[in-house]
């Protein structure tokens, strides 16, 4: 079984209204949010980042999909290269 830690983030009393959001969705969509930009900066791999998520890797490609994060690693540029070569 794997650990979990648990920490505590500060937010402004009027953030859930402005989001009209309670608590709960919130912190999930926080935690979402973060495994996504955490992927598309590099610093989690797509299973790491799907697990803090808490989703499955198939899931969590579609929601990078909905964020407009791609999964494929190459550039443009790099892609157009490789295309070029074929």
């Amino acid at each position: 079984m794997r650990s979990l830690r648990k920490g505590t983030i500060e937010y402004p009393d009027d953030v859930l209204l402005s989001l009209k959001e309670n608590e709960e969705e919130f912190l999930t969509e926080l935690k979402i949010l973060a495994a996504v930009k955490f992927y598309e900066l590099k610093k989690l791999s797509l299973g790491k980042a799907a697990e803090l998520a808490g989703l499955d890797k198939v899931d969590f490609i579609k929601l990078l999909g909905k964020y407009r994060v791609s999964i494929f690693s190459l550039s443009e540029e790099e892609l157009v290269k490789d295309i070029e070569n074929a």
